[in-house]
């Protein structure tokens, strides 16, 4: 069984979530609410929520923890060169651009799309306004790419200190998403970001160079990270120059 939580209830230790023998692992408690504090206090704890249509609020800790090293992230020889056609692109205000912050709201709704046929999705109402009171505080970011200004792809996530949270990405056009991500990468690496949290494990993921991490790890990295300043300026640099 799990706790449920009131609205002013805090957060159960992350050491009691369920396990895979109990059928649900890294499910932690249900209930409460998506307010901006709540989501915060969330996440300062390594807990995140995760729902579909129909449920209560649900709060995972999973065990072990999908992150990405920003050191680790691969970009392959086609993306390099497509990122270098969208930094020319920039460069001479051509077809391609990238921002940050500047759509945020759009980027979660393209996000909460059902893609590939699936029906629903557990980016709900509630979440779109929990999240976007967390990006009016500051805490919540998102990378867009455009073509011939039309928003194609992007990611957002949260970002409390050094430590980032990836949510979730969207692509219309080939590799979108890829390039939203590699610039968001890339800032937050030249901001001292060492690591973004993936939350799940998926093929995907582990393709970009995301890497499973035990629990104990995830929350002893993100413990130092959090107690980092608020990063500023959120602005795209170049991942690659022209040559």
């Amino acid at each position: 069984m799990i706790p449920w939580l009131e609205d002013d209830e805090p957060f159960p230790n992350v050491s009691s979530a369920l396990t895979e023998a109990d059928g649900a692992a890294g499910l932690l408690a249900a209930g409460a609410n998506l307010s901006p504090e709540r989501l915060l206090q969330a996440y300062q704890n390594g807990i995140f929520p995760w729902f579909s249509e129909g449920q209560p609020i649900l709060w995972w800790s999973t065990d072990p923890r999908m992150v990405l090293f920003v050191d680790d992230f691969k970009i392959s020889a086609s993306l390099k060169k497509t990122l270098k056609t969208v930094h020319r692109s920039m460069e001479s205000n051509g077809k391609w651009r990238v921002s940050f912050d500047q759509a945020f709201e759009d980027v979660m709704r393209a996000c909460a799309a059902p893609r590939n046929g699936e029906i629903g999705t557990w980016i709900s109402e509630d979440i779109i306004a929990g999240y976007g009171g967390l990006h009016k505080q500051g805490y919540a970011h998102s990378a867009e790419v455009w073509l011939d200004d039309k928003l194609v792809g992007g990611a957002y996530g949260v970002c409390i200190g050094k430590m980032f949270y990836g949510e979730s990405m969207f692509t219309s056009v080939t590799d979108a998403s890829k390039i939203a991500l590699a610039y968001l990468v890339h800032f937050l690496k030249s901001q001292g970001v060492s690591m973004i949290d993936c939350q799940q494990q998926t093929a995907h993921l582990a393709s970009l160079g995301a890497t499973p991490i035990a629990r104990s790890e995830f929350i002893s990295r993100l413990q130092q990270a959090i107690n980092a300043p608020q990063i500023k300026n959120w602005k795209p640099i170049p991942v690659f120059e022209v040559d």
